[in-house]
């Protein structure tokens, strides 16, 4: 009974779609262009975190593209290198099954400075982004940091309950 998997791409489009809809009604005009909110990238790194690197590579990637077509024009594939290869590179760092409340928060900031920091130098060996790292990081990166971090501990629990679930789920597959 493979269920959950399936739930987890829906909620996936669903905070996808609630990105691009409802958040930019709730962060205030001037820090618009400041916070950029990125729940699909918080919940994928859950699951590199509590399911397995490679799935959330497969979802960072997928949902990347689609945050590049969606949302972001100017390169096509930027936002999908980024969340792919920080989830996995995350994924390799942190290892733990059951990770607690303050590593998972780590793992958020982290996860989240180093998106940033790769779409940064993306934009920055293009020539789409002519600010210094420093600027970027006090206007941009940590802004959306705090927003992440404040995202990640509202989604703690139920996430962590359910990727357990998945993850005891796919092993119970592979057993039998």
């Amino acid at each position: 009974m493979r269920m959950r998997r399936p739930v987890l791409v829906l909620l996936l489009f669903f905070l996808f779609i609630l990105e691009g809809t409802v958040l930019p009604w709730l962060i205030p005009d001037g820090w618009q262009m400041r916070i950029i909110p990125n729940l699909v990238f918080i919940v994928i790194l859950f699951v590199t975190v509590y399911h397995h690197r490679h799935s959330a590579l497969i979802l960072g990637l997928s949902f990347g593209m689609l945050h590049d077509v969606v949302f972001y024009g100017r390169i096509l594939g930027a936002h999908s290198f980024a969340m792919g290869l920080s989830a996995y590179l995350i994924g390799l760092i942190f290892q733990i099954p059951r990770a607690p409340l303050p590593l998972m928060m780590t793992v958020v900031l982290l996860g989240s400075l180093l998106e940033d920091s790769i779409l940064f130098a993306i934009y920055n060996v293009f020539n789409l982004s002519q600010e210094p790292y420093n600027w970027a990081l006090l206007h941009h990166m940590l802004p959306t940091m705090l927003i992440h971090f404040a995202a990640g501990l509202l989604l703690y629990i139920p996430l962590r309950r359910q990727l357990e679930l998945l993850k005891k789920e796919t092993i119970d597959e592979e057993a039998a």
